[in-house]
């Protein structure tokens, strides 16, 4: 995945507050577990909140900043993409938010941008605090996504997958996913707390894998504010990196890896397989509509 050497990011999108520390108190989540769409952890080994750095009462601390703000300072071009991973985080922000601006126009909706937010250990939310150890996840009580960059490690060394800058692309774009359907009223499907193979918490969780593969279909040919696509280049390696990671965080396999079994009744994000074919989906189609994986 190359970015355009000259493109100007926007780091407006994304808020860096690495190095924060969050005073005393205990980590909430407000309304639950469901507060907070991961997309890793969450309920995939059906944990509680309290083992997620997550709990339903105390209040909810703010962070207090002490070293912030490297990615507004470092991040002004696309080659700053090209040669570093915050960068590159700001970059396929930027893409995901442009193709997304530009569809929701298109189909003449009104679209309200998301930020990201790059925290370590620990960040408070309007769905409460969490710790990194939830993953990278979408709060949809303040419309931002957030994440740990040390996740992208975590994804190869805990989880399998073959890494790559299309891997981690792929995750933000399916946090993202969320953050659409959260403006479309879909999210609120999930919100019953049912897990399964067949339940809404798993169809939600397809149909953002499927909206990220719709905008790594158009992500070379969406233009940013200076006219041109912001990603030059997506390889077959990029793909197939992308398809790996998708895989790597499928119920089965995570269960299969820390659990030593498959228990089908306990999903909340479905099984490799179905994640590789709603991405494959929306990257092979381009099309949103063909994402509606409640049919």
């Amino acid at each position: 995945m190359q970015f355009d050497d000259d493109a100007d990011l926007d780091t407006s999108e994304v808020q860096d507050v690495r190095g924060s520390r969050i005073p005393g108190g205990r980590a909430t989540v407000g309304g639950g577990i469901a507060g907070v769409i991961a997309l890793v952890l969450g309920l995939l080994f059906g944990v509680g909140p309290d083992q997620l750095g997550l709990t339903s009462d105390g209040p909810d601390p703010a962070a207090t900043a002490s070293s912030a703000g490297q990615v507004q300072e470092s991040c002004l071009k696309g080659r700053d993409a090209n040669s570093r991973e915050d960068c590159r985080t700001v970059a396929v922000v930027n893409s995901v938010q442009d193709f997304w601006r530009q569809e929701f126009q298109r189909q003449d909706m009104p679209y309200e941008g998301a930020r990201t937010v790059l925290f370590s250990q620990r960040v408070g939310t309007a769905c409460g605090s969490a710790t990194s150890a939830v993953g990278p996840f979408y709060c949809p009580g303040d419309r931002k996504v957030y994440l740990d960059l040390g996740f992208f490690d975590d994804l190869r060394t805990k989880f399998g997958s073959s890494g790559g800058p299309f891997a981690q692309a792929y995750v933000v774009a399916h946090e993202y996913g969320h953050h659409v359907q959260n403006l479309t009223g879909a999210l609120g499907r999930s919100r019953d707390g049912r897990p399964g193979e067949n339940s809404d918490a798993v169809k939600t969780e397809l149909q953002a894998d499927c909206y990220a593969g719709v905008w790594a279909h158009h992500a070379t040919t969406t233009d940013g504010p200076a006219g041109r696509p912001l990603i030059t280049e997506l390889t077959r390696a990029d793909v197939r990196d992308g398809l790996d990671a998708a895989a790597a965080v499928g119920d089965d396999r995570i269960q299969q890896r820390y659990q030593g079994r498959v228990a089908p009744e306990s999903w909340t994000h479905g099984s490799a397989a179905q994640r590789q074919q709603w991405f494959s989906t929306g990257l092979r189609t381009g099309d949103m509509t063909r994402c509606d994986t409640f049919a």
